[in-house]
């Protein structure tokens, strides 16, 4: 009879992570401690990545709106101050989005949030 050797939970695991390291440079996709040490910065990078990208997303919103502002005329704190004042529920990326693509609309917003 062969020899059984109990390791496939240990097998299984490495495996996974060894998939995990696939496309790291050198020793850090081939050697299961480096490997193990990579794969769980990356794993810590991308879970705060994944909260800090919605902080860059909403940063570009502010970017996308003040322009909007800008061009015609005011500040994009008194624009959100007169939004929330004539209780206009619109949300900054909707009004980012409006402001890239249809100024004309925009344009309108902004007259409303300034009475």
């Amino acid at each position: 009879m062969p020899r059984s050797v109990p390791h496939k939970a240990r097998n299984k695991r490495k495996k996974k992570l060894m998939r995990a390291a696939k496309g790291f440079r050198g020793g850090k996709s081939k050697l299961y401690k480096t490997v193990k040490e990579s794969v769980a910065r990356a794993l810590m990078y991308a879970y705060r990545d994944r909260r800090n990208k919605k902080r860059d997303i909403r940063g570009l919103w502010i970017i996308r709106i003040n322009a909007g502002c800008k061009m015609l005329g005011g500040s994009y704190s008194r624009f959100i101050a007169g939004l929330k004042k004539n209780n206009i529920i619109l949300d900054r990326k909707i009004l980012a989005h409006i402001a890239a693509t249809d100024f004309d609309t925009f344009k309108n917003i902004f007259e409303a949030a300034s009475k």
